[in-house]
C-alpha cells in the first residue's frame, strides 16, 4: 500500500489547483486533497486562522482513517502543515513546503494586505475576481479575500509560528523556494530551513511564486526528491 500525502493549497485557492499534480503522484503516494473551510466549495462562517485551518486538515484525516501522512504545502498550505506538526507531531511524516512566507511583521503584513482589496481588483483586475468567483463556488470570493486579510494582518501582529518554535518541530522539513518569487524571499527561507532540527533548503531556478506557473514534472521531482531520498 502506497503511503499517504495530503497537499495543501495556498491563500484564495482551492485544492482544485492540484488536480494535475495529485494524478502525476498516483503510481507513488495515496494522494489526498482538501479545501480549507470557506475555500472552493466548502462554506464557513468561521474567521481564518492558522489554527483553524489545521483542525481542517485533522478532522479530514480522522474522517479518512489516516494516522500519519506526508504534506506537501502550497503557500500558505506549507505553513498550515508545519502548524499542524508543532501542535499534532504525531499526524505528521515528511514536510514539503513551497513558496511559503515565514517574515511576518506588521509592515510585511501592511504590504500583503495592499494586495488584498476586493474592490480594487474587481475593478482593475476583473479577469482575476471572475476566476476567483468560479474557484470559490458556495462563497463570495471577496469574502474570503477580506477573512484572507484578516488572518494575514493576525500573522504579521503576534500569531506566527516564530523560529524558537520552529527550532521544535522535529519532522523532515524541506523548505523549497523559487529562485523569481518576488512574494517569499529566499532569505526568510533559508532562516526558516535553518532553525528547523532537520530542515533543508532546495531553491528552484527559473521558478515563481504562483503554482500554475511551474511544470508539473518539476514540483513532482521536488516531492519525489524530498520524501523518497
Amino acid at each position: 500500500m502506497n503511503p499517504s500525502l495530503l497537499l495543501l493549497h495556498g491563500a484564495l485557492g482551492s485544492k482544485e489547483q492540484f488536480n494535475d499534480l495529485k494524478d502525476s503522484l498516483s503510481n507513488e503516494f495515496d494522494v489526498h486533497t482538501l479545501d480549507f473551510e470557506g475555500h472552493g466549495g466548502n462554506a464557513s462562517s468561521t474567521p481564518f486562522s492558522m489554527e483553524f485551518f489545521a483542525s481542517n486538515v485533522r478532522d479530514y484525516l480522522k474522517e479518512h482513517h489516516i494516522s500519519k501522512t506526508h504534506i506537501f504545502g502550497y503557500s500558505m498550505g506549507g505553513y498550515v502543515a508545519l502548524q499542524l506538526a508543532k501542535t499534532h507531531p504525531e499526524l505528521v511524516e515528511h514536510i514539503v513546503t513551497l513558496g511559503t512566507k515565514f517574515e511576518w511583521t506588521p509592515e510585511s503584513a501592511a504590504q500583503e494586505l495592499k494586495m488584498l482589496n476586493p474592490e480594487k481588483i474587481e475593478e482593475k483586475v476583473p479577469a482575476f475576481a471572475k476566476k476567483l468567483a468560479a474557484v470559490h463556488t458556495q462563497n463570495d470570493w471577496k469574502e474570503v479575500m477580506r477573512k484572507t486579510a484578516q488572518l494575514m494582518h493576525g500573522l504579521g501582529n503576534g500569531k506566527k509560528i516564530t523560529v524558537q518554535e520552529l527550532t521544535q518541530i522535529q519532522h523532515n522539513v524541506h523548505i523549497a523556494i523559487g529562485r523569481k518569487d518576488h512574494m517569499v524571499s529566499i532569505e526568510e527561507s533559508k532562516e526558516s530551513a535553518n532553525a528547523l532540527p532537520n530542515g533543508q533548503l532546495h531553491i528552484l531556478e527559473e521558478v515563481k511564486h504562483m503554482i500554475d506557473t511551474i511544470p508539473i514534472e518539476k514540483l513532482k521531482t521536488l516531492i519525489l526528491d524530498a520524501i523518497k531520498r
